[in-house]
């Protein structure tokens, strides 16, 4: 077990008056104008991109890696793709078709949900940030805006490293993923939820839909939580609990946390 890290903690009394300026990048409104009813599924994010996991052992040999796929780029270019990160990255051959299955699985899940129907109106959900990238290690929770399907995670990562002083190139990239992957999941489960509603529409009253926002455990009403002006970000009074924190690893705790990875992966 590692010494505790040395906290580079950046508190928001100094660096969150641009707050207003990263809610505008992370919603780009308040809550923008849609039905109840069910929209067709994509990603709730202006660009529709399939979030990509890789996690494989060949021969002992492990290969973690996550990136964004455009799921109408033709599949011809996995085995581009696959090939070209072999050779990079000086693995096995037999890492290419593993890859490229890997890769191709996923986007083959993706496709299996477009055109299917699924819930957003009025509904804003929690992300959670628990990341470490190289040295950095970022912790944050904030809400995002389900409806807005012109949402930018990208743009919204850039915005926050650069609030908070990350200058790791890595670290953006990496918190864009993980808002994208939880979307994904999240949207997911909407698939699943107007699936078995209408299976079950004519039996248990319990499996009809009821919109999240009356719910409450994952989604929320902005305007009933916040008001009209509020932020839909983070509410003033909440910043001392919700504060992001960022900390700087030493050399030796880098290793140490990896060294427990790898035995936790064997």
């Amino acid at each position: 077990m590692s010494a505790a890290p040395k906290s580079s903690k950046l508190k928001k009394s100094k660096n969150w008056c641009k707050e207003g300026e990263r809610e505008e990048k992370a919603m780009k409104g308040q809550l923008s104008a849609s039905s109840r009813g069910p929209v067709k599924f994509r990603m709730p994010t202006a660009q529709n991109l399939v979030p990509i996991r890789l996690d494989l052992d060949i021969d002992g040999q492990r290969f973690k890696d996550c990136f964004t796929w455009n799921p109408s780029d033709p599949d011809s270019e996995i085995v581009v793709f696959a090939k070209r990160t072999a050779k990079d990255l000086k693995l096995p051959p037999g890492f290419i078709t593993v890859i490229a299955s890997a890769i191709q699985s996923q986007i083959v899940e993706f496709r299996s949900l477009e055109g299917q129907d699924m819930y957003t109106g009025e509904r804003i959900v929690p992300i959670k940030l628990d990341l470490r990238v190289n040295r950095t290690v970022i912790r944050d929770q904030f809400l995002w805006d389900l409806n807005n399907f012109e949402s930018d995670p990208e743009e919204f990562a850039k915005t926050f490293c650069a609030d908070l002083g990350i200058q790791d190139p890595e670290v953006g990239p990496a918190i864009a993923f993980s808002i994208r992957e939880q979307l994904y999941e999240i949207v997911v489960q909407s698939v699943a939820s107007v699936r078995e509603t209408r299976i079950n529409k004519k039996g248990r009253r319990g499996a009809e839909y009821t919109p999240v926002s009356k719910v409450g455990s994952t989604g929320l009403d902005l305007v009933k939580l916040f008001g009209h002006r509020s932020s839909v970000v983070r509410k003033r009074k909440e910043w001392d609990v919700y504060e992001p924190i960022v900390d700087l690893l030493s050399t030796e705790e880098v290793e140490a946390l990896q060294a427990k990875e790898e035995r936790i992966a064997r």
